[in-house]
């Protein structure tokens, strides 16, 4: 895991990003900028995450360097979203526009040619026909395709090469060629007087046309993001010198006294001071069943309050609360990039040159060994490959499908941190589980008391709950809740010791205790034979048992028991189901742990393991060729997560643990686990997919491009069905990562 996140960012809104080969020179020039430490592109929203300290006009000077426009944005306001919506809409009628100029020239021309007469030029009034047909491209050439042929000249004098080469290079090729004919026709053979100004002008409008749809269907994979922050309310009523006010979600401050009424959004988090009701968390959860909230309860903002009013105290405000942390995590999930999306950016940037050189190659070729006219067929191949080749569905394969996939998760409760562990989590062969408040409640109970035949039950529970007040294990909260239920008073504890993986020791009414499992207590030499049946059948039934001794002397057992969560044992059966090998650690005794491995279907397990063993337990396992995932809470198990290959932190929205894991499930459910890999699969099959078309795309259209088809059938292919065919791909890319928006998890 990587405290990137938690380090300053900025972020920039490309502008002018023409496609994926873009991405790996914006992202090498602005890491030289001084107090950059990362820098991340995500080609499909057109964003650049920076981790550092730069310069913002260092940042913008850097961009201007290389032919690049931008502006930056601040990452920790919501409205980014909304500033890129509306460049989106901006930059779409602006494309629709340009699109709109060019197929009104370039579709009456594709029809003459395809129906009406031939686009040649053999007298003076065809001649002058053309002229001013010429003339008329040029002008959709720099009112609709201006944009194309000066990013173009801003890479070739910054020695680089982009989509916009491509495009220029095959369009304005074609102008020029087509000119020539009108004005020196003399120069070309008769039979290669082919003018082909429809093709530059359908080419220019079939690719802004593709970009405009593009970005149109790139909007519905920010829907999960939009949803999340639609549930966010623009007000909240405080109380504020005794009386009740609306105010702005902004205004209201920590410690504030917020009214919720039936049907309401909560605004804010808080603690539950006054009331009960029953809140709908199930926009962030995923959980469909309302939770009941009392005095002393957390909520959490953005959740729907269902039945009564209640007041609340806030406790986190602005960007502070969970659902604040949740979308900037979803976002930053979204901006992030796989492994797998890293290599195809590096091949993007080596695409566009090889491509310029086998379009010059193919040109070589007509005119050595091609038939008449042999530098009209040079042209058109020429052209053909420059235009296909466009590695615009290349840059979008990756994004595309991550946005998608990491919005899907965040929908059913499951935060994914970064596209790595987005991609990693789809390889997970054995999946390590903690005990205590993960696949059990982590709400232990005290379930059996018995004493020695000196002492009685609530003696003992007063001595043990004393001791305990010392303690934040889950164990010993559970015990000193018990004592507290039944009104006993408690005494004070002094020379407390917490002995690790043992129990604890101190001293309570001048008498010295020790409270904790069979091992401490003959480590310390406290007889305890009588008793260790009666400890071993508490084991049995999954209790925890912990003995407790008085000035060396056995005085009785405490179990307590954690009960295993309704849904355990069905999400671990679907995890097993799934071919991943589930595998238990905990700190509890071998028995406990075997009673609770049983109940819930996990044949391996370990026992009596030490919070600094479990990251052993990981190595052991990736030792044995696994790839591991780590389940636990996200802080005592922290060095575990960190070693797995992936970690999964169990929390709620208002849990630290957000911060602390690659996934998180926020309802707590293992349930998440499951449907975490399923959607990490699910998306990376997608994005495969999308990357398999787009090479295969690019790659076997080509040599058709070049014309391989013509000595066999005599097909050449036109450039105008290369542009369409190239707005295509790129369409068909966003379509398929949209299909993930429908993708569900199965429950069996």
């Amino acid at each position: 895991m990587s405290d990137e996140n938690s380090a300053l960012q900025k972020l920039l809104i490309i502008e002018n990003a023409a496609c994926s080969s873009c991405v790996e020179k914006i992202e090498r020039t602005l890491s030289n900028v001084p107090g950059v430490d990362h820098v991340s592109m995500n080609f499909a929203q057109k964003i650049v995450v920076i981790t550092g300290t730069p310069n913002d006009d260092h940042l913008l000077n850097a961009l201007e360097s290389i032919g690049y426009t931008g502006h930056v944005a601040d990452p920790n306001k919501h409205d980014v979203l909304t500033e890129q919506e509306h460049a989106d809409t901006t930059y779409y009628k602006r494309l629709m526009k340009e699109a709109v100029i060019a197929l009104s020239l370039g579709t009456p021309l594709m029809v003459y040619g395809l129906f009406i007469g031939e686009m040649t030029v053999s007298t003076n009034l065809q001649r002058s026909a053309w002229l001013i047909i010429g003339l008329l491209t040029l002008g959709i050439m720099y009112f609709a395709g201006k944009h194309f042929y000066v990013g173009a000249w801003k890479s070739f004098l910054n020695h680089s090469a982009n989509m916009d080469t491509l495009i220029a290079l095959g369009t304005g090729t074609a102008w020029i060629y087509s000119m020539t004919v009108v004005f020196i026709p003399d120069l070309i053979p008769a039979m290669a007087r082919h003018v082909y100004f429809e093709a530059t002008a359908m080419i220019i409008g079939l690719i802004n046309l593709g970009l405009a749809l593009e970005i149109k269907a790139r909007g519905r994979t920010s829907a999960a993001i939009k949803r999340l922050i639609g549930l966010r309310p623009k007000t909240a009523r405080v109380i504020r010198e005794s009386d009740e006010v609306d105010i702005p979600i902004e205004a209201v401050e920590l410690e504030d006294l917020v009214r919720v009424r039936p049907g309401e959004k909560i605004p804010v988090d808080g603690i539950v001071t006054d009331g009960s009701t029953a809140v709908d968390e199930s926009m962030l959860t995923g959980e469909p069943m309302p939770v009941e909230k009392q005095i002393g309860d957390e909520v959490v903002a953005g959740t729907i309050n269902k039945s009564g009013t209640f007041l609340f105290r806030a406790t986190r405000v602005g960007t502070n609360t969970a659902l604040s942390r949740i979308i900037e995590m979803v976002k930053r999930a979204q901006n992030s990039k796989p492994s797998i999306g890293r290599l195809a950016d590096v091949i993007s940037g080596y695409f566009v040159p090889v491509v310029m050189i086998v379009a010059i190659l193919s040109a070589l070729a007509w005119l050595n060994f091609g038939p008449e006219p042999a530098i009209a067929f040079a042209i058109v191949s020429a052209t053909t490959v420059l235009i296909i080749a466009c590695p615009c569905a290349l840059g979008l394969a990756t994004p595309m499908s991550v946005m998608v996939g990491v919005g899907k998760a965040a929908e059913s409760g499951v935060l994914i941190r970064n596209g790595e562990a987005l991609q990693t989590a789809s390889k997970i062969t054995a999946m390590i589980l903690d005990k205590t408040g993960t696949i059990t409640e982590g709400n232990p109970e005290v379930t059996e008391i018995i004493g020695t035949q000196d002492w009685n039950k609530n003696d003992i529970l007063r001595l043990a709950a004393s001791l305990e007040t010392g303690s934040e294990h889950p164990l010993a909260l559970s015990i000193v809740a018990s004592a507290k239920s039944k009104d006993i008073p408690l005494g004070l504890v002094r020379d407390f010791h917490s002995i690790t993986g043992r129990g604890v020791k101190g001293t309570v009414d001048n008498k010295t205790l020790l409270f904790g499992n069979e091992k401490l207590m003959r480590e310390q030499s406290v007889t305890i034979e009588s008793y260790v049946n009666e400890a071993q059948r508490m084991a049995a039934e999954a209790k925890t048992p912990m003995y407790l001794s008085v000035d060396g002397i056995l005085a009785g057992i405490v179990s307590v028991a954690d009960p295993v969560k309704s849904d355990s044992i069905a999400a671990i059966k679907r995890l097993q189901t799934n071919g991943i090998r589930v595998v238990m650690l905990t700190g509890d005794n071998r028995a406990t742990a075997a009673a609770v491995a049983k109940k819930v279907g996990i044949t391996e397990y370990f026992a009596e393991v030490l919070p600094e063993d479990k990251s052993n337990k990981v190595t052991e396992l990736q030792a044995q060729g696994e790839i591991v995932g780590m389940t636990g809470d996200g802080i005592n198990d922290a060095p575990a997560l960190a070693k797995a290959n992936v970690g999964f932190a169990i929390g709620t929205g208002t849990d630290v643990a957000i911060e602390s894991a690659d996934i998180t499930l926020i309802r707590g459910s293992l349930h998440g686990l499951a449907d975490a890999i399923a959607v990490s699969k699910a998306t990376l099959r997608n994005i495969k997919q999308n990357l398999f078309g787009a090479f295969i795309y690019n790659i076997a259209g080509i040599p058709f491009a070049a014309g391989v088809l013509y000595p066999f059938f005599g097909l050449l292919l036109s450039p105008v069905i290369a542009g369409a065919a190239m707005a295509f791909s790129s369409l068909t890319v966003v379509s398929n990562a949209n299909r993930l928006r429908f993708f569900k998890a199965a429950e069996h």
